[in-house]
């Protein structure tokens, strides 16, 4: 096979290093050890991962050109490095869930269903991403694992709880990235990070264990394009019988896929009706939604007439810490997150009419969204009303007493279970980057992802300054299809 450059690999997305792959043109084992060098050294400045499978992500890219060698490929992603949460169970490799109640004993002998989806269709499994305990909060850090940084500007946080994954997906640090989101978690690091995030509709991606926020919580791709991120759903969606919710299936094709936006019907709302958003913010995504309505989109500007769930979410958030807490003995509990003990305290308080109550008002949202889909096929938003904060904070104000409250154009679209990505939609004063929400009806995720591609050619792709600049100040940026060198 012809030699590919470094810096090539580095920015190859998955889409590209198939093609590359099926013309013979560059090799698993090639694309592997390009991935571990950097993971090496980009890792001990951010933190993205917690473990890393040199030799297992090795032996399985050896295999993996043998097989392409024969021209017997395992499936669609043989040869592609990919990365899993550290919430979710690996052959070989520990799953701490952030948390030091935990042990690294193992036997670590079980595949999740996402994982194993990918191992089956020959992805090399390079290792595990940094989650805050439990993926209890949005922002990437842990007792056990400390504190992960954004790309853009380490002494910012990278959001979370998928942020390992954002920070990998931004540098490329693997092509695919397991991402779970039961608040924001998969779109909150992708606007942070400046890369693409998709929370499919529940039940297309089959989760086991079952997560302590139970059905609010969705498994997805995190990458650099969405057209990877198309490809990742079509190997790790379907049911599992280990998952009583898993279904129905994920379409094969779209009827009528787009090619533009022509007389697509999209509703924008800039606040929802309610929400503190930043001007700067604001202005990107104003700006991002009118190269939609340049497109052909019939941009209707309307808030979807909801008020504000977040005491919805606060107890159905609250009752799954709880389920946790009581799983764990005193010793146990003494180690956790204090903040996370405090909101499961808080959980095991809930009474069983309140609950009751959560999940009728989570319903209600749900109906209502499904209506106004009826009028409008899809809905904007920023994904986040505020830029990248300083690592080592819960809210990035001490003002802000609920953790939920700082992103709230995310979590109503867990409690309603449907579709709703971030895709990269500029930078803001600070050279940052702003995120652009795409949410769709339940089971609309294709069209929505045909959306969200087209709106990617449009706007671009934002590449966060190359790791040699990060020792220092932070460096400007500019949108680029390319990591500025």
């Amino acid at each position: 096979m012809l030699r590919q450059s470094s810096s090539t690999i580095r920015d190859m997305t998955a889409c590209e290093a198939v093609e590359l792959l099926r013309q013979r043109r560059i090799s698993p084992l090639e694309i592997a050890n390009d991935c571990l060098n950097r993971i090496d050294e980009i890792n001990p400045s951010l933190n993205a991962f917690c473990w890393v499978d040199r030799d297992g992500a090795l032996k399985a890219a050896r295999l993996s050109e043998e097989r392409w060698f024969r021209g017997a490929p395992l499936g669609a992603l043989d040869g592609i490095p990919a990365t899993i949460k550290d919430l979710t169970l690996t052959i070989g490799m520990p799953t701490r869930r952030g948390s030091a109640t935990t042990s690294d004993a193992g036997p670590w002998n079980v595949d999740a269903p996402v994982s194993a989806r990918l191992r089956e269709a020959g992805a090399i499994l390079v290792g595990k991403t940094t989650s805050p305990e439990f993926g209890w909060k949005g922002v990437t850090d842990s007792p056990l694992f400390g504190v992960t940084r954004n790309p853009w500007d380490k002494e910012l946080t990278p959001g979370g709880s998928s942020g390992g994954a954002g920070v990998a997906a931004a540098l490329n640090l693997g092509m695919l990235h397991q991402g779970s989101d039961a608040g924001g978690s998969i779109r909150i690091p992708a606007s942070f990070t400046g890369t693409f995030g998709f929370k499919p509709t529940f039940g297309y991606v089959a989760q086991w264990p079952e997560s302590a926020m139970r059905t609010l919580s969705h498994l997805g791709p995190m990458t650099r394009t969405v057209p990877d991120a198309e490809l990742m759903m079509t190997v790790i969606s379907g049911r599992d019988p280990r998952d009583g919710f898993s279904g129905p299936d994920y379409p094969k094709s779209i009827a009528v896929d787009l090619e533009r936006l022509e007389g697509c019907r999209i509703a924008y709302s800039a606040d929802l009706g309610y929400v503190d958003v930043s001007e700067d913010i604001r202005r990107v995504t104003d700006a991002a939604v009118e190269q939609a309505r340049a497109l052909g989109a019939i941009i209707t500007e309307i808030d979807p007439g909801f008020s504000d769930p977040i005491d919805t979410i606060e107890v159905l958030w609250c009752a799954g810490a709880a389920r946790v807490l009581r799983s764990l003995d005193d010793q146990q509990a003494e180690l956790l997150d204090p903040g996370f003990r405090e909101m499961a305290q808080r959980g095991l308080n809930i009474s069983l009419a309140e609950y009751q109550a959560a999940e009728m008002a989570r319903s209600e949202l749900a109906a209502q969204m499904s209506a106004f889909h009826q009028e409008h096929e899809f809905l904007l938003t920023p994904t986040m009303p505020l830029p990248p904060f300083p690592v080592g904070r819960v809210v990035p104000d001490p003002s802000i007493k609920k953790w939920a409250a700082w992103t709230p154009f995310t979590y109503p679209f867990n409690l309603t279970q449907q579709p709703a990505a971030s895709l990269a939609s500029g930078l803001d004063a600070k050279r940052l980057p702003v995120g652009l929400q795409v949410v769709g009806a339940r089971h609309n995720d294709r069209r929505l992802l045909s959306v969200c591609r087209i709106l990617e050619k449009q706007l671009g792709r934002l590449v966060p300054p190359c790791i040699a600049r990060f020792h220092h100040t932070r460096p400007r940026a500019r949108i680029t299809e390319r990591c500025l060198t």
